[in-house]
């Protein structure tokens, strides 16, 4: 039986960056121990199996020493007020391929002569937040007025996805890493990302987050494409500290969603705080912890109270999306999850014989024909 010579230090290495269950681990590999303390080499079948458990690259495990992994854009996520210090395969693995999504569609975007999009960068952080949030508003078309018709918040969080799609933004939408459902993203780690660029700026939303927290994502991350900032974001309207950049994404995330001088205007004397979350997330079309936010700006609530409720309200509505309706349409779930805009696209010239059905295929996170037929067709292209 031929074994190959690893660095038991590297199998230890790519363990620990998976985030793997030891014990898991080792019922699938019964010698992992002996591996990783250098008393027995796996065979190459082994090793292939091992890397592909904890989703490492099998030339990794050939290198004399763990290698270094730079967060490919800029990273704004804290812990306990610190940085991040590693990022999980599955998280690089999402960026590596909103990477290449959003590199094809650039190359689309100047072939078929799609102009450059003059928001992305149109601010900086001296600009004032309500300024901003003004100026989004107005260009997305999701202000309150718009918002009135929409029956809950979750119907106004899917009708803002279609408005920064129509701008020219590609919102994808998923809590799984591409298409494998055992590779689950983690809110805790991260709730969305920006990939700034002029003509196909990216937006990403953790879809394993409850939907409360993906609306305030997405006008974080938007107001990230404003300052024609790539970045890595822990998005969270219970967030006031951190980086600068953070704090006035934060902030003119927060008036997008609520204007504070509206908000503040809606209040009523001596109601009991339960009763105008409820009243004020019907009439912003946003969610409770929205509120609580702008509750705080207002005044209303001082810090140590609106901790106190902003977990409770977390725990109230992670409940209920565990109790929540699962499955949906193969097909919509798809288009969330890469963007309608982006799948569009791709479907278009793939059909036209611009680009390989394996490449499409692979973006798309499909395998079969049929399946991408059945795509185009819901995408309303005649096949």
């Amino acid at each position: 039986m031929n074994r190959v010579p690893v660095n038991p230090e590297l199998l230890s290495w790519a363990r620990v960056r998976a985030g793997a269950d030891a014990f898991d681990l080792q019922v699938r590999f019964p010698k992992l121990a002996e591996w990783e303390s250098g008393e027995l080499q796996p065979t190459l079948k082994q090793l292939e199996g091992f890397a592909k458990a904890v989703h490492a690259p099998i030339g990794y495990l050939f290198l004399p020493a763990p290698p270094e992994e730079p967060m490919p854009i800029p990273d704004f996520r804290t812990l306990g007020g610190r940085k991040v210090a590693r990022p999980s395969p599955n998280l690089l693995d999402m960026i590596y391929a909103c990477q290449e999504r959003q590199s094809w569609y650039r190359e689309y975007a100047l072939l078929t002569q799609q102009p450059s999009l003059r928001f992305v960068g149109s601010s900086t952080t001296a600009m004032p937040a309500e300024d901003a949030a003004v100026s989004m508003a107005k260009l997305l078309a999701f202000n309150l007025d718009a918002r009135r018709d929409c029956r809950t918040w979750t119907e106004a969080l899917r009708q803002f996805i279609v408005q920064a799609e129509r701008i020219g933004v590609m919102v994808m939408v998923t809590g799984v890493v591409l298409s494998n459902n055992r590779r689950h993203l983690d809110p805790e780690e991260f709730r969305g990302f920006a990939l700034s660029d002029d003509r196909a700026p990216l937006v990403f939303i953790n879809g394993a987050d409850t939907k409360a927290a993906q609306m305030f994502t997405l006008a974080h991350e938007l107001a990230h494409l404003w300052l024609g900032a790539s970045a890595l974001s822990d998005a969270s309207p219970a967030s006031t500290g951190g980086h600068r950049v953070e704090q006035w994404c934060n902030q003119v995330a927060a008036e997008l969603l609520a204007p504070l001088a509206v908000v503040r205007d809606e209040l009523q004397r001596d109601e009991a705080l339960d009763q105008t979350l409820a009243r004020l997330a019907r009439r912003f079309k946003v969610s409770t912890l929205v509120i609580l936010r702008r509750l705080l700006d207002a005044g209303v609530l001082n810090r140590a109270d609106f901790g106190r409720a902003y977990a409770e309200e977390v725990a109230r509505l992670r409940q209920l999306m565990a109790t929540g309706a699962g499955g949906g349409d193969f097909y919509l779930t798809t288009m969330a999850r890469v963007s309608r805009r982006f799948a569009s696209a791709l479907v278009e010239s793939t059909l036209e014989g611009r680009t390989l059905y394996r490449d499409a295929f692979r973006m798309l996170g499909i395998a079969k024909t049929e399946t991408f037929n059945e795509l185009g067709r819901n995408l309303h292209f005649a096949l």
